[in-house]
């Protein structure tokens, strides 16, 4: 069996979470291949709305393994207070979240040094969530990092000490002054550790290999989306991880040729949380419009999105990269009302017109260029079918499909997981 990919081809904030969890009665196995607590994937069925921040969104189904894979980082805080939070459900952890010994540990000095190195920033921030997601992966590049397995060995508590005194003895070179309680942290991590080791480790690659050759079907799903990617985004506005179809092989240990569809996720128009260039981004009354009745703002952060068109150059430039085979359109119904609709098909790159999307998309490089469409008026969240869908709203999925070359198989109504139309 090949493991299908589901990925966001955006600046993140597509909707994953919700088509991962219309998508989970097909899978035996969801799996987590990167990022970390600074993802929020949110469900909304039978009136609840959920956020998940490391466990996989396939959680809620009796049926679905979920794995937490060795690409992602795993803060034990944040983790447990997940696992608190859904302890309302009849969900048997212990045999249906699974952790890969791979997996690395964000220390509470990873989010000291995070907080810190922002700070130092200044005017140049580039809008981390301070979750420690950089640090963290700064230790894994730098060969210091803790993992998970490392709670099974005998060296542990010497390894944490080691690595939290250098993180101190850091924050005290760059001297910059933070407020914290440093033995308040440690209890709350010490909390965390004790919930995490009552869990199920694997040795994730085995586990997930030796399922495909027992014909399990698996679904590989990825946080953040394609354009934070940290080769392949809009750097150094980009997240610490692969968030592209690549991340899913060194994130689970899955062979190349053993990827096999891969479904991009993508909103009818565009949202960026925090810093970053964004080409197409709306400083009037349809920016406006799409925040308020996208309810525009981060599931993690809180922060409000900045919102604007919907850019097809960089939507094709995800679809090359992660190799996407079906697409998923996510709310069409937030659009609705507008008279005339604007999609970027190219910009202008320092005085030449580009269709590609160029090394760099800072406003004083690139401007837009636009193609406009009519609108629709009528309300898609009572809509269960594609017939039903509006003629203008079928004329603007014929043209994204056209222009990427991808068919675009669902489309998403509403945040219900009901709220889903396939076509």
């Amino acid at each position: 069996m090949a493991v299908n990919l589901l990925l966001g081809l955006q600046w993140g904030d597509e909707g994953k979470g919700k088509i991962v969890d219309v998508l989970t009665t097909d899978y035996d196995i969801i799996a987590r291949f990167q990022g970390g607590p600074n993802a929020g994937h949110t469900l909304i069925f039978d009136g609840y709305k959920h956020v998940l921040h490391t466990i996989p969104s396939g959680i809620f189904h009796k049926t679905a393994v979920n794995v937490v894979g060795n690409g992602v980082v795993i803060d034990p805080v944040i983790f447990k207070k997940e696992l608190d939070n859904l302890s309302q459900f009849t969900i048997d952890f212990k045999s249906k979240l699974l952790i890969s010994r791979k997996a690395h540990l964000i220390l509470p000095t990873h989010r000291l040094l995070d907080a810190a190195s922002e700070t130092a920033k200044g005017k140049a921030k580039i809008g981390s969530t301070l979750k420690g997601i950089g640090p963290t992966y700064m230790d894994k590049t730098g060969r210091n990092g803790l993992r998970v397995g490392d709670l099974e060995m005998n060296d542990w508590q010497e390894k944490y000490e080691n690595l939290t005194e250098k993180h101190l003895n850091m924050l005290a070179f760059h001297g910059i002054e933070l407020e914290y309680n440093l033995v308040e942290l440690q209890k709350e991590f010490d909390e965390g550790i004790k919930r995490l080791k009552e869990l199920t480790f694997i040795d994730s690659e085995e586990y997930l290999n030796n399922a495909m050759k027992n014909g399990k079907s698996i679904l590989a799903e990825g946080a953040q989306g394609s354009l934070l990617d940290v080769d392949f985004g809009t750097y150094p506005f980009v997240t610490s991880s692969n968030t592209t179809a690549a991340g899913a092989c060194t994130g689970l240990g899955i062979a190349p040729n053993k990827i096999g569809d891969v479904f991009g996720i993508f909103k009818a128009y565009t949202t960026r949380v925090g810093s970053g260039p964004f080409p197409t981004e709306l400083f009037d009354e349809d920016g406006a419009t799409m925040a308020r009745v996208g309810h525009e703002f981060g599931a993690t952060t809180g922060r409000p999105r900045r919102c604007g068109w919907l850019d097809i150059v960089a939507l094709k430039y995800a679809v090359q990269v992660n190799g996407v085979t079906q697409l998923m359109m996510m709310k069409g119904d937030v659009l609705s009302g507008f008279d005339t609709l604007k999609v970027c098909t190219s910009y202008t790159y320092k005085g030449e017109e580009i269709s590609h999307f160029p090394f760099n998309i800072e406003p004083e490089n690139v401007t837009p260029v636009y193609s406009e469409f009519k609108g629709w008026s009528e309300d898609l969240t009572k809509m269960t079918t594609k017939e039903q869908l509006p003629q203008n709203l079928l004329d603007y999925i014929e043209f994204i499909e056209k222009e990427v070359e991808v068919p675009i198989k669902i489309v998403s109504v509403g945040p219900d997981r009901k709220q889903t139309i396939l076509r």
